[in-house]
């Protein structure tokens, strides 16, 4: 995990319930395990607005460094230096809170793909913003912390979630961000089937069109508010009425060579709805029950990916996952 980014935020949200060790702050007695979950940006009609946190969790290990050396394992041999993001969001927090930056040796232990669209940067920069705070003694701020991970990502869509959990709703003005979370339904299930190549979020900028239809203004409206309502109720018909996107999914949706066959199949099985996980290349199917979530990962899981054919050597990765109750904790 490590991609390298260097706006600023006010958070209004919920009440968040914090982790007994995230109230007292950090005792410096061992090392410092901080827990991160994967994201889902836009939902698909919340195009840069919505946000969801999954159960796929990234851990990170922080402790002093025994020599005086930066150390950091468990990630691609070109993120282990200076520009890793999670240490570069650590030493961005510690000069924001004015407190001392310390060598580290970090270990990083994610299954969260990179450029996949399940926020794997977002769950670097807010790892090593809690890491500031734990390490100097602080409790967890999490209104400050989604105003320094904002400055850092650009955007509150993905941070937002990976600091409060649930389903968030973000926007900004004039650098300022506010956040509205929201408690998912807990029969819902979310199969996220990662292929084995990449979607890049500049490349799937690039593919949209710089201005829409006033016409699509009215239908994506009304059908973002009705995903709220539907996630939060369960209502599997509504998710189903509301889930068709205009602004992104029909534009990106041809940088994913997968992706008809697998929505096809999805929606087959039952699931209420097949939408594009951030940018991609992590597509998500919203299951009204695991079991029908389960139906669709027997079915995703046997079918050949068009890169799979065309040689990659790793196949097609299926979870089945619930919405993140909490974000970021100390555990």
């Amino acid at each position: 995990m490590g991609l390298t980014r260097a706006s600023t935020a006010a958070a209004s949200t919920a009440d968040i319930p914090l982790s007994a060790a995230a109230d007292t702050g950090y005792s410096a007695a061992e090392p410092l395990r901080v827990r991160v979950p994967a994201t889902s940006a836009n939902v698909g009609v919340g195009f840069d607005c919505l946000g969801l946190a999954l159960t796929l969790y990234a851990e990170f290990v922080f402790a002093p460094s025994a020599d005086g050396q930066l150390h950091i394992t468990g990630c691609e041999e070109r993120f282990r230096g200076a520009d890793n993001l999670v240490w570069t969001s650590y030493r961005h927090a510690c000069e924001e809170l004015d407190v001392p930056t310390q060598l580290l040796s970090i270990e990083i232990d994610s299954p969260i793909p990179l450029a996949g669209g399940l926020g794997s940067s977002s769950a670097c920069i807010v790892a090593g913003i809690a890491a500031a705070f734990a390490l100097a003694g602080l409790p967890l701020d999490r209104d400050r912390m989604l105003r320094l991970a904002t400055t850092l990502e650009g955007h509150p869509d993905n941070v937002a979630p990976a600091i409060y959990g649930g389903l968030t709703c973000s926007f900004t003005d004039n650098g300022d961000v506010t956040t509205l979370h929201f408690d998912v339904a807990d029969s819902l299930s979310f199969v996220t089937i990662v292929p084995p190549y990449e979607v890049r979020t500049a490349q799937a900028r690039r593919v949209l069109p710089g201005d829409v239809p006033l016409s699509v203004v009215p239908w994506q409206t009304g059908r973002a508010v009705a995903m709220v309502t539907a996630l939060t109720s369960g209502d599997a018909a509504l998710i189903r009425k509301c889930a068709h996107d205009r602004i992104h999914e029909p534009y990106r949706a041809k940088l994913i060579p997968d992706y008809e066959a697998f929505r096809s199949a999805a929606l087959a099985c039952g699931a209420s709805a097949y939408l594009i996980s951030g940018s991609g290349a992590t597509t998500l199917a919203i299951c009204p029950s695991d079991t029908v979530a389960n139906r669709v990962i027997r079915r995703i899981a046997g079918m050949e990916s068009v890169a799979e054919a065309e040689g990659y050597r790793r196949g097609i990765v299926v979870h089945n996952l619930h919405a993140s109750a909490t974000g970021v904790t100390l555990v």
